[in-house]
This record gives C-alpha cells, sequence and structure tokens, in this order.
C-alpha cells in the first residue's frame, strides 16, 4: 500500500495549532484574572452594604441580594474560565508533545506501557516494546487503560490478514482527524484514567447481588418515618422522642443489612473510577461519523437503542457521586436519616441489573477506538510511511528500504531484506556496532507494527502472516539463580517451540550462544538452525564468530550469509551500517584495542 499523503506538514499544522491554543490560554488566563479582579470588587462592595445594613441600619438588608447575585454569577463564569484556560493549556502541551516526537525529543514523555513488560514474551524485551524511549511510548495517546491495554495486546500478539486489513482501512480514515485526536485526549484528566476495565466488566456482568424485596420495603419506610417524625418534631408539640427512636430502629437496621449492603458498595467504588471520562469517550465515538467497515463495527458496538452509552454510564457516575455523598459532614445527618446507602445501593444494583451486561462491550469498543487513534496519530506523523500488504502462499518477509521507526529519520539507514523467497535463513557476520542488533530489531518491529495493522517504515513491504521469536536482550537473574547461557538456552527453547505452531516462525537470533566456548557454540547453534529452517521458519542469526558462519555454505541454497562492514579510520572506527552480501572479510578489533591503549 502507498504511503499516505498528509494534508499538509504535520510540524508546520502542530505549529500552528500551538501558537493558537497558547493563544487562548494567554487570553483565558486574562479572562481569569479580570474576573478574580470583580469578584473582589464585589465581595467588598457587599461588605460595605452589610455594615451599612446591618449595623448602621441606612437601608434595607434586601441590598444585599444584589452583591450576593452578582458574587455567585462571577463564580460561574470565573469557574468556565479556568476550566477553558486548562483545557487551552492541556491542548497546547499536546501539540507540544507532538512537535517532540516529530524531532526525535519525545523518549519519557508519554506512556512507556512498563506495566506490560514480559520476560518471558517471545520478543516484546528484545524490540524495546515497552519502557522508555519505546515503540508503546512512541505511539501510544489513549488515554484510558482499556486503550492502553488494547494497543498493547495488538503490539503482542499478531493478528490475522483480514482484522489487519480493516485496521488499515480505519486508521486511513481517522489520520487526518487531528481535531478529533485532541477531543479524546482533552477528555482525559490531568492524570490518566484510572478506570480499570476488567474490574468494571466484571462487576457489570455480575450476578445481581440485592434481590432482597423486603430490606428495600423496610428500608424506604423507616426513610418515610424518620421524616415524618422530623417535621412533626419542628411542627408540633410531640418532642424529639419518636423522631430519635425511629433514628436508631433505623441504625440497628441497616447494621443487620450491612453486610448484604456493604460488599456492594465496596465493589461499585472500586469499579466506577473516572468513569466520567469514560462516559466523554463514549460520547465522542457516538458523534464522529464513520465510513469504513471497522469504524462503523465500533459504532454499532455502542449503539444499543435507547439512551445512548455515554448517558448510561453518566448516570451511573452521578450515582457513585450521590453514594459518596454520605461522606459529607453536612450531609451525613440527612443520610443517615433517610438510610441514604441503602437507598443508593438499590438504586445501583437497579442499574447495574439493566445496564451492567452491556459494559464489556463498550469498553472493547472504546479502546480498540482509542488505540486506532494512536496508530492514525502515528501514520499522521510519519507520512512517509507505508501500510505493507499480507500476502499469502510460503512464509515470507520482503522488503525494501527497512529502517527502524525509533531512529532519528535523519540518521537512520535502511537496507533491503528479503526472506523466503529465496532464502530461509541469514548468517549476518560483522564487528560489534556495526549494525547486527539493529537490524534484527528493525526487522522485527516492521513485522510487529505490520501484524498490528500500522505503518511500517519502508519502501515496501510484503510479508505473510509471522509468529516472531526474538532473542536479543538476554540477561543472568540474581534472584532467579540462572546465568546469562541457561536463560539463553531457555528463551530459545520458547522460540523453537513456536516454530511447531500454527503460524510460519520469523527467528531474530543475536550473538547465538555466545557465552559458551567456539566448539559448542558451532554445534548447538547449527543444530537450532537446522531445526528451525527444517520447521518452516525464516530468520537471521548475527555473529561476530567466522566459524559459525559457515553454518550458511552447508545449508545452501536455503541460507546465505551477509555482513556489515566497519573502517578505523585514524584511530576512530566508522560504520556504513548496510548490508553487504557474503561474509565480512576482516576485524578491525585488535586495531580499535590498541587505539584506546590496550597493549595486544
Amino acid at each position: 500500500m502507498s504511503p499516505p499523503s498528509a494534508a499538509g506538514d504535520p510540524h508546520a499544522e502542530y505549529r500552528r495549532r500551538l501558537a493558537a491554543r497558547r493563544e487562548c490560554a494567554a487570553r483565558e488566563a486574562r479572562r481569569d484574572g479580570v474576573i478574580s479582579t470583580a469578584r473582589l470588587i464585589v465581595f467588598l462592595i457587599g461588605a460595605l452594604l452589610a455594615w451599612l445594613s446591618l449595623v448602621q441600619v441606612r437601608f434595607s438588608p434586601a441590598w444585599l441580594l444584589v452583591p450576593a447575585v452578582a458574587f455567585t454569577a462571577l463564580m460561574v463564569l470565573h469557574e468556565r474560565a479556568i476550566r477553558a484556560r486548562r483545557l487551552a493549556q492541556r491542548a497546547a502541551d499536546l501539540y507540544s508533545q507532538g512537535i517532540e516526537r516529530l524531532e526525535d525529543r519525545w523518549a519519557g514523555s508519554g506512556v512507556d506501557g512498563a506495566r506490560f513488560v514480559d520476560e518471558k514474551h517471545p520478543y516484546a524485551a528484545d524490540l524495546d516494546l515497552f519502557g522508555r524511549g519505546s515503540l508503546f511510548e512512541l505511539i501510544c495517546t489513549a488515554c484510558t487503560r482499556a486503550g492502553e491495554e488494547t494497543l498493547a495486546s495488538w503490539l503482542t500478539a499478531p493478528s490475522d490478514p483480514e482484522t489487519i486489513r480493516s485496521r488499515q482501512e480505519a486508521v486511513i480514515e481517522l489520520r487526518p482527524r487531528i481535531d478529533l485526536r485532541e477531543r479524546l485526549a482533552l477528555t482525559g484528566s490531568d492524570v490518566r484514567a484510572a478506570l480499570h476495565p476488567e474490574t468494571l466488566t466484571s462487576w457489570g456482568s455480575a450476578a445481581p447481588g440485592l434481590r432482597s424485596a423486603w430490606i428495600r420495603l423496610t428500608a424506604a419506610v423507616l426513610a418515610l418515618l424518620n421524616l415524618t417524625a422530623l417535621v412533626a418534631w419542628g411542627t408540633t408539640g410531640i418532642g424529639p422522642l419518636p423522631f430519635v427512636a425511629l433514628l436508631i430502629l433505623s441504625q440497628l437496621f441497616y447494621f443487620s443489612v450491612s453486610r448484604h449492603i456493604g460488599p456492594m458498595i465496596a465493589a461499585v467504588e472500586q469499579a466506577g473510577k473516572d468513569l466520567d471520562v469514560f462516559a466523554r469517550l463514549l460520547s465522542i465515538i457516538e458523534r464522529e461519523p464513520v465510513s469504513g467497515r471497522r469504524l462503523a463495527e465500533l459504532r454499532s458496538a455502542v449503539d444499543t437503542g435507547g439512551a445512548p452509552p455515554s448517558r448510561r454510564v453518566a448516570q451511573l457516575d452521578r450515582l457513585i457521586d450521590l453514594l459518596d455523598a454520605q461522606r459529607n459532614m453536612l450531609f451525613a445527618p440527612i443520610a443517615w436519616t433517610v438510610l441514604w446507602p441503602v437507598q443508593m445501593a438499590f438504586a445501583v444494583e437497579a442499574w447495574r441489573v439493566r445496564t451492567g451486561p452491556s459494559l464489556g462491550g463498550w469498553i472493547a469498543a472504546a479502546g480498540e477506538y482509542e488505540a486506532l487513534c494512536s496508530l492514525a496519530g502515528y501514520s499522521y506523523e510519519h507520512p512517509a510511511d507505508i501500510f505493507p500488504e499480507l500476502v499469502e502462499g510460503e512464509p515470507c518477509f520482503d522488503g525494501e528500504a527497512i529502517g527502524h521507526p525509533l531512529l532519528p529519520a535523519a540518521r537512520c539507514v535502511r537496507n533491503d531484506v528479503s526472506l523466503g523467497l529465496k532464502d530461509r535463513l541469514w548468517i549476518v557476520s560483522g564487528s560489534n556496532m556495526s549494525g547486527k542488533s539493529t537490524m534484527l530489531r528493525t526487522i522485527g518491529t516492521s513485522a510487529v507494527l505490520a501484524q498490528a495493522g500500522a505503518p511500517v517504515r519502508a519502501r515496501r513491504l510484503a510479508l505473510t502472516p509471522l509468529a516472531v521469536g526474538a532473542s536479543i536482550r538476554i540477561v543472568d537473574s540474581l534472584q532467579g539463580g540462572s546465568s546469562r547461557f541457561y536463560a539463553e538456552i531457555t528463551h530459545l527453547r520458547r522460540i523453537v517451540d513456536l516454530a511447531s505452531g500454527e503460524r510460519p516462525l520469523l527467528y531474530l537470533l543475536d550473538e547465538i550462544l555466545h557465552g559458551t566456548n567456539s566448539h559448542d557454540r558451532r554445534i548447538g547453534a547449527e543444530a537450532v538452525v537446522r531445526a528451525l529452517v527444517e520447521r518452516g521458519a525464516i530468520g537471521l542469526v548475527t555473529t561476530h564468530d567466522l566459524a559459525l558462519a559457515r553454518i550458511a555454505d552447508e545449508m545452501a541454497p536455503r541460507a546465505a550469509n551477509v555482513h556489515f562492514e566497519d573502517h578505523l579510520e585514524d584511530g576512530r572506527m566508522t560504520f556504513d551500517y548496510r548490508l553487504h552480501p557474503g561474509v565480512v572479510k576482516k576485524s578491525n578489533a585488535l586495531e580499535l584495542m590498541r587505539a584506546v591503549g590496550l597493549q595486544v
């Protein structure tokens, strides 16, 4: 698929929007200052009028209504000005972060997805998917955990071709919608939304917990009697005794049923965090026009008839706020009088019975929508990146001018890679720092992005559905009591097992078995790569041990040698980072050691 034709230059567009949002923030800050001054003046006038009317008795206290109304109106305007200023500043921060990404200054400024790190995953740690400066941090703009988890799942598990094509179509449709991505970014609070998808979904789909009609009826009757006794106390001469007696009876009733009410209240308070963010997100999805198939399916997932999901979730958010009102010291006496926790618990339970089963589908749809918008933003900011072609047939990875997306574009050296059409194995030789590991990560990251539905940094890429297994970053474990070599062979075993799966395997092995002696390394490495090739896998193995390069000769024509070159000039090692056919011809290791002062 050809590169996207972005409308205008992303860098120029972001700068224009940044300037506009900063101007808006400055304008709202000035309005904030004016209203603050007006509030102070009105307050002082009100204080003067209060002194003149209540102390000096110069005129009626009714005149105090004028500054009171004015002060209240100014409070409302002030809150709006503060909110508008904060939104404008957050929008400015959004485009400032976008410019940082375009200028390769983004590492450490986004969501790093460190919570998704899994050392046993076949490629996530090796390809820098998560953590500071990771692929996830570069791409993710989701404001909810559901969006983050959806994007992470796409990066860690390849999808089927039909799903990939539908995502590509959706990303292309969403790519030019900068205003949409701004609205999504502004739905979240200053900290990322704490809504836990699994907790909320489990709560919504759980069996009803409050089924006792007598508890609800008794609570309603006691509340009515308490209010009646309170009114009678204030309007007749019966005194407080009936009200106090009924209040004690009500509290005894509450404590007797608290074992039913308490867990339900705790569950909804745990599940219902940041529902306002979720409601606003659903509202955006409901209103945004769609034309493509996948976006239409997501719209259908939140179009359930009746009140829209955003309104229903907002209702639950209000019910939880009302439930929480019992903690307010001013409202607490009223809450005790009307058995507020019991009344609200039944109201929340009624909402859950009616709407709860739909929550899981809404959360999944919203998470996918955010993930698609993250990919769309990434595509917009990288207009030269192309969407790969998913092909059928024998396993292959065939690309031209492939580069790593985490490298600055100006310093990224691209290479052609073709595996499966002719060669099933490349043995990549070369010295340290020559580009071997980067090449492995480039191929692996491109395969991950391609099978997530994202664009890749390449002139062309065609690939079949592939499982990915990488052994690039292997470390020992003091806590686990395992050496680096043992950690590597354990990881290699998982990769070899992957080759027996439903999908053909793309394997990427860096400096294979370099933790053992050269004799065992050659025998072991040859056995591993033969097993992989015989199981239909394709991939690369890097080494600076030229003895391993003979494996490709012995496995020809299914294998080939390629290499990276280096040159020592004036005591400084230089690299061109370009793949060359054959085995590396020279080693500059000794010259480099002498150049830094080692006596060798």
